[in-house]
């Protein structure tokens, strides 16, 4: 079930709902999603959560504004450059990416940092900077670390990073970004300085108190050893913890304490849930986009990215004189974000985009929980692995799942850098919570530090189609939705539902994701996914029944007119996913009849490889096809969102 949108939906509409999960993370999220909850009572104990974690550490979250005098205005963002010791002279060598902090879209002016003093200097053109206005040295744009080089500034010598670093590493604060609630109104423009000494005393005295605090909750587990987590340890990144400041340590561990000391189990749950969320934004992997100029989370890209500039959110949160949450990161921002979830919940709507508008349109008799009208109705979760449940015959009037995209994204990997503190918080009686790590052999995702290749993917993947199956009422579907830009994991998934018995009666292509998701824009990756709906019998349509290349196009482009009459202009990433469902599904027909689900792995891969190939190469297919532009100029698809929404029900990075 993943992060839960099968059952979700499933259970919207007023299905009985069964879902399971090898990762605990999942279970608990979707438990989080359909569980009920006293919105109100939560709000109130979360209010007081917030006070009582800000008469402790606020001060640390406060500066001196210098362009009016304002004191202990709050802050919004750090800014924390990475520091290396030159390999020649022993001097601190900043790595310097570039020196703009922040374009003049979202803010008047280009703001920069002198190269020389570190002084911040707002301009106007785009080229010839001109000097610091403090020390005279010239504004550049580009800084001296490029492709693991950076020249050290008091020597010249060519230092190399990361290498293989022995521990994490160093960071200078170098920039801040306040709100100024008194001075907003009638000031253009964000407001931005150079750390003074009372903010650089503000840290230290942070990390003094830090120091002097005995952990409970902060993990003191090992980043183990993976495709993902393999960045981190060149880095120098061995433990969790060191992937976290001191002041962001101190603010979350007094936040797992105040969780932990909260009566109603409910509740407390919903509060561990937010703290999972909360440590997205308060680590020192975030970076700031210098366009839209705020935080971005740890996940806006599904890996472990470690860029040169890192951003310290203000881990309270801060709320202007409308009651509207300023920035992002912070605990207050995070409860109105669960609380907005929960209504939904209780009174789901869509949205339709309306030009420039986006109307809500609520839909009636659509609830999203295990209780409906105050009665319960069934929604269970299992953090087990669906290959081995147990189901009885002609039992399932349907099965929905979103399978992992072979090695497209390593959840376990990214799972546990929440899991390791939310495990501390749920105890290890939360079912799945007995585990050191959300890491399973049973996970099906290709993984090369763990041996898991191609035959395992198919092999596990058919396991849970054959079982599926066997409980499904006849003529019930199995309905899945898949995309990767690599033809043998379409192999896999074909393999695994002529292995289950199922015939493919209808790939549908769907966009799928946000062209704007930040890890995919301007990569001309696929946000189409093809939806397979499977059945032991039925019938299809006659015109998708393909037997030449010719055949093949025609139907591929007949879809790419759909997709535009809905705003979508197809890349050709999206294209050739669009060619490998049609091709997946009509090997599945072709192979149907004969299949041998007995031969070894290897064999079977091979053929249905055959069998997607007759036609020839499915990237010159794909090319042979033809996109048309959008009819109109709806967003709904648009590649280049200028905004990006949060999913209403994630509070982990899946």
């Amino acid at each position: 079930m993943g992060g839960g949108t099968p059952i979700i939906e499933a259970n919207r509409v007023g299905c009985d709902v069964e879902g399971f999960d090898v990762n605990p993370m999942s279970a608990w999220i979707v438990r989080e999603v359909v569980g009920h909850l006293d919105i109100e009572a939560y709000q109130e104990a979360a209010h007081d959560l917030v006070g009582a974690l800000r008469s402790e550490i606020d001060r640390y979250y406060r500066t001196t504004c210098p362009l009016y005098g304002d004191v202990d205005v709050p802050v919004k963002s750090f800014l924390w450059i990475k520091v290396l010791e030159c390999e020649a002279c022993g001097q601190p060598v900043d790595l310097f990416p570039g020196y703009l902090l922040a374009e003049n879209r979202r803010h008047p002016l280009h703001v920069l940092i002198c190269p020389g003093c570190g002084e911040l200097n707002e301009v106007e053109r785009h080229e010839n900077f001109g000097g610091c206005t403090a020390c005279g040295t010239t504004l550049l744009q580009r800084g001296p670390a490029h492709r693991g080089r950076c020249d050290c500034p008091h020597c010249g010598h060519a230092n190399a990073y990361p290498g293989e670093a022995a521990r994490p590493p160093a960071h200078r604060l170098v920039a801040i970004e306040y709100y100024n609630p008194q001075r907003k109104a009638g000031h253009k423009g964000r407001f931005f300085k150079k750390p003074d000494a009372e903010d650089l005393a503000r840290v230290a005295s942070a990390t003094e108190r830090w120091r002097r605090t005995s952990a409970r909750f902060v993990p003191e587990e090992r980043i183990p050893d993976g495709d993902e987590t393999a960045r981190l340890h060149r880095w120098g990144y061995s433990h969790y913890r060191e992937m976290f400041n001191p002041r962001q340590l101190l603010g979350l561990e007094l936040s797992c304490r105040l969780i932990a000391d909260t009566k109603d189990e409910r509740i407390r749950r919903a509060l561990a849930t937010n703290l999972s969320d909360l440590l997205r934004y308060q680590n020192m992997l975030c970076r700031y986009d210098a366009t839209a100029l705020k935080a971005l989370d740890i996940f806006s890209v599904h890996g472990f990215p470690v860029s040169l500039v890192q951003c310290e959110s203000n881990i309270l949160g801060i709320v202007n004189g409308a009651g509207t949450n300023v920035g992002s990161g912070g605990w207050m921002n995070i409860v109105d974000k669960y609380v907005r979830a929960k209504r939904y919940c209780e009174t789901p709507y869509e949205v339709r985009d309306a030009h420039s508008r986006r109307i809500r349109v609520p839909i009636e008799g659509e609830r999203i929980g295990e209780r409906l009208n105050g009665a319960l109705r069934r929604a269970v979760v299992h953090c087990t692995d669906a290959a081995e449940v147990e189901l009885a015959a002609d039992s399932l009037d349907a099965v929905f799942t979103d399978p992992p995209y072979f090695g497209n994204v390593q959840y376990a990997e990214l799972m546990d850098f929440c899991y390791v503190w939310l495990r501390r918080l749920a105890g290890e009686n939360a079912d799945g919570f007995d585990r050191p790590s959300t890491r399973s052999p049973a996970e099906l995702t290709g993984n090369f530090s763990q041996s898991r290749g191609l035959e395992q993917f198919a092999e596990g993947l058919s396991k849970v189609y054959v079982r599926m199956a066997r409980a499904l009422k006849p003529g019930a579907p199995l309905v899945f939705t898949y995309h990767h830009n690599k033809l043998d994991a379409y192999c896999a998934v074909g393999v695994a539902i002529l292995d289950s018995g199922l015939a493919c009666s209808a790939s549908l292509p769907c966009p799928a994701e946000m062209g704007g998701s930040i890890h995919i824009h301007g990569t001309g990756s696929s946000i189409v996914d093809t939806v397979f709906v499977c059945r032991d019998a039925g019938e299809t349509d006659k015109a998708w029944l393909f037997d030449s290349r010719e055949r093949l196009i025609e139907t591929v482009n007949a879809d790419l007119e759909k997709l535009s009459a809905a705003g979508r202009r197809a890349t050709h990433g999206d294209i050739r996913c669009i060619v490998f469902g049609h091709l997946t599904r009509m090997a599945v027909w072709n192979l149907r009849s004969t299949w041998d689900g007995a031969l070894p792995t290897t064999e079977k891969l091979a053929e249905f490889r055959r069998r997607m190939t007759e036609f020839g190469d499915p990237d010159e297919i794909a090319r042979s096809t033809t996109a048309p532009d959008p009819g109109g100029d709806s967003p709904l698809f648009s590649q280049n969102a200028d905004t990006l929404e949060e999913g209403i029900y994630c509070a982990v990075p899946f």
